[in-house]
């Protein structure tokens, strides 16, 4: 049988169907929890036919004999092996043969983790797939990871718009617990709150930021093509004490970034190919559409001429103002 999407193996359980063997692969390790918890919930083990294990520090032997013996007072049994790409050859050739002739009072779920090593993994794909069911969990990106975010804030009543989730996903990336925890942590903060429409400004002042403490503020600013408004970040900086080669740091990242989005541009490639030969995420996109805005390329390279001398100026004992060598190199890069 071949490999069930997550949304289809959710849909049989929503029926409460349980097949005797379930192999969960891809690195998504939230949503995989979630199905354990759902398979539980509908099997009802007590304590004495319920097991669950990381794979490498459990018994296989004692864990298989558990498997083929029958529930205690119960019509099934519940056993859990999690991470089982950690498991050496023996352990992994026992649980196989296990998987050949798996107990039908059994219910056995095995979660693997790594991605590229379970494409070498064939054999124990087939004889799950052949015993039950192997659901791929790989992690959320482009639109199913905005809109996994959209819903959970939705289904805690709040009204987020697009740049705020956008902001989310940016901070926090695609670990989807930590996102939950965020989320939980947005809902608690505007508890109180009369309105539930959620901005920019709630995301930031949730994760730890006040909206003139936007860590990507300077980065968006550079990316933006805002000449007046990065000067501005970068004296305020400045001024509230944060080191210059920090600042420099922050400024040479999206430097770097748009310089290559406007190479790949000029050579003519398609936008999703430029997301990927550029290593963008998702939320980037309107990065390479801004791409006819950025500076030509011999700005690119008079600015990255300008960071190597800042940054030996600001490690040596030059004595050269910080304000004049970072803002000179935003100067250098929206000459016009």
């Amino acid at each position: 049988m071949p490999k069930l999407t997550a949304e289809k193996l959710n849909a049989e359980l929503a029926k409460n169907t349980v097949s005797p063997v379930y192999l969960l692969t891809g690195e998504d390790v939230y949503r995989k929890n979630l199905v354990i918890q759902k398979i539980r919930a509908i099997l009802h083990p007590d304590d004495f036919n319920s097991y669950q294990s990381e794979a490498d520090k459990a018994d296989m032997g004692e864990v298989l004999a558990l498997a083929n013996t029958a529930p205690v007072f119960s019509e099934n049994r519940l056993v859990v092996l999690t991470g089982i790409e950690k498991l050496r050859k023996e352990p992994k050739e026992a649980l196989i043969r296990y998987l050949d002739n798996p107990l039908p009072t059994t219910t056995l779920i095995l979660t693997h983790n790594d991605s590229k090593k379970m494409k070498t993994e064939k054999v124990l794909a087939e004889v799950c797939s052949d015993a039950g069911r192997v659901a791929n969990f790989d992690e959320l990106k482009k639109d199913e990871l905005t809109s996994w975010v959209r819903q959970k804030l939705q289904e805690k009543g709040l009204q987020p718009d697009f740049n705020s989730v956008d902001l989310l996903c940016e901070s926090v990336g695609s670990e989807l617990n930590a996102l939950e925890n965020e989320i939980e942590k947005i809902s608690l903060y505007t508890a109180d709150r009369a309105t539930k429409a959620i901005t920019q400004e709630d995301v930031l002042a949730c994760i730890g930021f006040s909206k003139e403490e936007n860590p990507f503020e300077l980065s968006n600013a550079i990316t933006a093509c805002s000449k007046t408004r990065a000067v501005k970040l970068v004296d305020k900086l400045l001024d509230d004490g944060e080191e210059p080669v920090a600042i420099l740091s922050k400024m040479t990242f999206p430097i770097l970034k748009m310089a290559r989005i406007k190479r790949l541009s000029e050579a003519g490639l398609a936008p999703a190919e430029i997301l990927r030969a550029a290593g963008l995420m998702y939320w980037e996109s309107r990065l390479v559409s801004q791409a006819r805005m950025f500076p030509p390329q011999k700005n690119f390279l008079n600015a990255l001429n300008r960071i190597i001398d800042a940054d030996s100026a600001l490690k040596s004992s030059s004595g050269a103002d910080p304000k004049i060598l970072l803002k000179g190199i935003l100067l250098t890069l929206f000459n016009k």
